[in-house]
């Protein structure tokens, strides 16, 4: 759909998603108006650091903007959230009462952190959240109070962002425990086996790692101080900081009564990014990108999934930008891929595999040194994790763009003579696929 120099593009969300679609739009040569809100008052900055670099103090949350790759010239309406849609009107209600008209709309508002259930204990000094800047800062603050008392920290949750946080908190000498409801951190994104063999390098670094455990109740002191968690093992543990990393919710509750098919899983859209309603029938001029949008991947065949992937971030934008541009659709289908560094550990991934029924041990060891697993669903190659070996991924990420058979043929160094594919042990079923990746990167 061409666009004139006299239309108005509005991005909602100015994050990663919605920076990288307003450059891509300048880059495709759009000149006309350009407005990008943002419900936080700071500039657009990269999140994965936060649970990392951060956290550990190499770097402070005013050096972790994101580059500009061109000027704008945009309004930016930041600190302001979005309220209501009203797509009829073509207009964006905000908190301070204003609306903003549009031509063309871009929904990018990502992902919140979910929140602790009771809100009384979360209301307790010393628990965290972590999913903004303003996060980051006030649990740095925690924990350098913990690192002078020798506190323990408490990790509620052990996928991406949970293990991350703990390795920052590792880092800085705290004591740690992370307790995770399912049999293995990181099971959710990459099934029990790769889990638990994590796991164990976790716990090599100091962790106290309670699988199978949930936290029943926080106590807090007569000022309201975080002092104890009760566990479902029975225990209690004496501690200072808990964070609570359990996952995410999408931003969506502004879109109620819009039309479009919105709720916590995301805003469905089909592979070209556009927007779709309750008929799953495409919305004019709005289009979806980043953690929010939810959508069929047509490499995969899955229902609808939303990625928490930087990587995803950046190919949505870009096909965002060029299908408003366009008349030619162009459907994104860029593999994804994230990655973590924790404990150690460079865990990179392609693919999905969430949705793999058997795993196997391409390379190396699960116990030690590093190790290539590749993933399967119904005898197809569907995706591969390398933990430090970043370098040979990409002959593993042809294998699942070609839709390799599983277990596929590898000739290649520290590669088990015979491949014995096992149950991934994914802890969910894939119908019920809704975030194929929680938290960073």
């Amino acid at each position: 759909m061409n666009t004139s120099a006299a239309d108005r593009v509005v991005i909602v969300g100015a994050s990663l998603a919605g920076l990288r679609t307003a450059e891509a739009l300048r880059q495709n040569g759009f000149a006309g108006r350009l407005t990008l809100i943002g419900a936080e008052p700071h500039e657009p900055y990269d999140r994965p650091p936060l649970s990392k670099t951060v956290l550990s103090g190499w770097l402070g949350t005013d050096q972790v903007l994101l580059p500009r790759t061109c000027d704008l010239h945009a309004e930016w309406l930041l600190g302001v959230p979005a309220t209501g849609l009203d797509p009829a009107a073509r207009e964006v209600r905000l908190a301070d009462g204003r609306a903003v008209a549009f031509d063309r709309l871009v929904l990018a508002t990502g992902a919140r952190a979910r929140r602790w259930s009771d809100p009384a204990e979360a209301a307790l000094r010393g628990v965290h959240l972590l999913r903004g800047r303003d996060d980051a800062d006030l649990l740095r603050a925690d924990l350098a109070e913990a690192v002078e008392a020798n506190g323990r920290v408490l990790v509620i949750g052990g996928g991406f962002t949970g293990s991350e946080v703990a390795s920052s908190c590792r880092d800085l000498g705290l004591p740690v425990t992370v307790t995770q409801r399912g049999a293995a951190p990181l099971a959710g994104a990459l099934g029990e086996v790769v889990g638990s063999a994590i796991g164990e390098r976790q716990q090599a670094h100091g962790i106290d790692l309670r699988v199978r455990t949930t936290v029943r109740r926080l106590e807090g002191d007569a000022s309201g101080r975080l002092r104890r968690a009760r566990l479902s093992d029975g225990s209690a543990l004496d501690v200072r900081v808990a964070v609570v990393a359990v996952g995410s919710v999408r931003d969506t509750g502004w879109l109620r009564g819009s039309g479009l098919t919105a709720d916590e899983r995301g805003v469905s859209c089909d592979a070209a990014c556009r927007a779709l309603d309750a008929e799953d029938r495409v919305v004019d001029g709005v289009y979806v990108a980043g953690d929010v949008a939810r959508w069929r991947h047509p490499r995969f065949d899955t229902g609808p999934v939303s990625f928490e992937h930087w990587g995803n971030a950046v190919d949505q934008a870009e096909t965002v930008a060029h299908n408003m541009m366009s008349e030619d659709v162009r459907e994104n289908d860029a593999l994804p891929a994230f990655w973590s560094d924790q404990f150690g550990l460079n865990i990179k991934a392609v693919g999905m595999p969430a949705v793999a029924d058997q795993v196997v041990l391409a390379q190396g060891s699960f116990e030690h040194g590093p190790f290539v697993a590749v993933y399967g669903r119904t005898g197809v190659t569907v995706g591969a994790v390398a933990v430090n070996s970043p370098r040979v991924l990409d002959g593993y990420a042809a294998l699942v763009t070609e839709r390799a058979p599983f277990p596929p043929v590898i000739d290649a160094l520290r590669s088990p003579g015979r491949m014995v594919p096992v149950d991934s042990r994914i802890p969910h079923p894939v119908q019920e696929l809704v975030t194929v990746l929680e938290g960073q990167s």
